[in-house]
């Protein structure tokens, strides 16, 4: 559900930003308050989880779409809303500076369709009231697989309103929205269902990683990263392979609407301005290759792409990618500390 600066107006762009940027100061007050630095590289290992985790796209059967794991209730269940939002702001910052995955305009707008919503919303209305303290294997996978599946209609609806706002006119609501909440629901449900085995699996093996949100401490959070690393590394080096070629639910919902990929963008000389900055800072467009991730000529007789595919620049990507969100992370950490000493 990333969105390309296309979607968006300036106006609409730059309030979303605002909002974003908002909600971003009182989580990383929040975040400060706790005074526990040994939370930061927990955080930003399951940053780097996430960002590999959402290179993964899956298939949703007879549609011709795919999804993949947005990964703000999961860090809001482990981490608590406000560090999860920081997390997810951070992997979304890396998929737009050095990716070119989201535009630099509708980063605001993504922070908050993927982070505020799932993050201050869904979580502890509705996953939090549902499983409530100490909630059996069911209870926690019923509260779980609802509050994902609110996340992403939410999500999918905030993003018809923003294009409407942006006076985005190949997309008109009614249709827009006829094919975002459909596509979205059963997306939803996956994320659901992944979510709720994630955590369910934590809650047998790793307990005390729940707690974290519960109580703010851990008892020893260092023997989690060794595992996390792990499995960050496997997921953005290896499982990246296998993820589906097909659109994602936003990509595969314009498509339908507007009958291209993306509309036109508008003419504002914020746009051009944001894009060139963009592809200079872009390492890996797309997770390939620059020449690579430029579109082909469509071929009649094409031969389809092989799966999965193993590539050396994806593993590179989905490394380097989870490395620069752990970085960014720890940076973040480092500047509330010193904010706090200076207090």
């Amino acid at each position: 559900m990333h969105m390309a600066d296309a979607l968006l107006s300036p106006g609409t762009g730059v309030l979303m930003w605002v909002a974003s940027c908002a909600v971003m100061s009182v989580a990383a007050r929040r975040v400060q308050q706790r005074a526990d630095d040994r939370m930061m590289p927990l955080m930003g290992m399951l940053g780097a989880f996430v960002f590999a985790a959402q290179m993964v796209n899956f298939s949703i059967p007879g549609t011709g779409s795919s999804g993949h794991l947005g990964g703000g209730l999961l860090l809001a269940i482990l981490l608590g809303p406000h560090a999860a939002f920081v997390v997810v702001a951070s992997v979304l910052t890396v998929q737009a500076l050095f990716f070119a995955d989201g535009g630099l305009l509708a980063l605001g707008a993504n922070m908050f369709n993927l982070g505020v919503l799932p993050c201050y919303l869904a979580y502890p209305l509705v996953y939090r009231p549902l499983a409530g303290r100490s909630p059996g294997p069911r209870r926690a996978a019923f509260a779980t697989l609802l509050a994902a599946v609110l996340a992403l209609q939410l999500g999918a609806l905030a993003v018809v309103l923003q294009t409407v706002a942006s006076g985005i006119s190949s997309l008109p609501a009614s249709a827009f929205l006829g094919l975002m909440l459909p596509i979205h629901l059963a997306i939803g449900v996956v994320e659901g269902l992944a979510t709720a085995a994630l955590v369910g699996f934590l809650r047998r093996a790793r307990p005390e990683l729940l707690d974290i949100s519960a109580s703010g401490m851990a008892a020893d959070r260092r023997q989690l990263l060794l595992p996390l690393t792990l499995a960050a590394a496997l997921t953005g080096g290896v499982l990246s392979w296998f993820a589906s070629t097909q659109p994602d639910g936003l990509e595969w919902s314009v498509a339908r609407v507007a009958g291209t990929a993306l509309p036109a963008a508008p003419s504002q000389e914020l746009h051009a301005a944001l894009d060139g900055v963009q592809q200079r800072l872009a390492w890996l467009p797309d997770y390939a290759l620059a020449a690579a991730a430029a579109p082909e000529p469509a071929q009649e007789h094409a031969a389809p792409a092989a799966w999965p595919e193993v590539n050396a620049v994806t593993t590179v990507a989905g490394l380097v990618g989870g490395a620069a969100t752990f970085a960014l992370v720890m940076l973040i950490g480092l500047f509330l500390r010193r904010r706090r000493a200076r207090h």
